[in-house]
């Protein structure tokens, strides 16, 4: 009778195998490229997900500062943070964000708000590697590159 009872197999942390994704960011749109990054992050591309455990891989994101944006966004979507002191709140927005330091800052807080808060999320974040220019230093993990675009494409009806 063991046959046809169905019963859900629940992953150990000591059971997962990580691998590497490598994604060129250069044109892609940042919603789009988050959301199939949070998905590989939590690990929900493999048949093994487990709500509780971090069974997802590592992504290596070159070329984040060449992201675009649709619609008027650039100018109008504005990111906030707060001082700690009264009055304190500043705001800036994402074409200045873009031009600005930091370029990678854009696509890290929009996967940040698609992974879960707290410890479990904290630990899928980690996983994430994020660098402005072509070069990164993990060749020796031999990551394998995802066409996120040909993804989009590949989703939409009619393409």
């Amino acid at each position: 009778m063991k046959a046809l009872m169905k019963t859900t197999k629940s992953v150990k942390p000591a059971e997962v195998e990580k691998k590497w994704h490598l994604i060129d960011a250069d044109g892609l749109v940042v919603g789009r490229l988050a959301s199939i990054v949070a998905n590989i992050l939590r690990g929900k591309h493999k048949p093994s997900y487990t709500p509780h455990v971090d069974c997802g891989d590592h992504v290596v994101i070159i070329n984040a500062g060449k992201v675009r944006f649709t619609g008027r966004k650039l100018q109008q979507k504005t990111y906030y943070k707060h001082t700690g002191y009264i009055g304190g709140i500043k705001e800036i927005t994402a074409e200045k964000v873009l031009d600005g330091r930091f370029p990678e800052r854009v696509i890290e807080k929009a996967i940040e708000r698609m992974v879960p808060r707290g410890p479990l999320g904290r630990d899928q974040m980690r996983a994430l590697h994020l660098y402005t220019g072509t070069e990164h230093p993990h060749g020796g993990q031999a990551p394998e590159t995802l066409d996120v675009a040909g993804m989009n494409r590949k989703n939409k009806v009619g393409a």
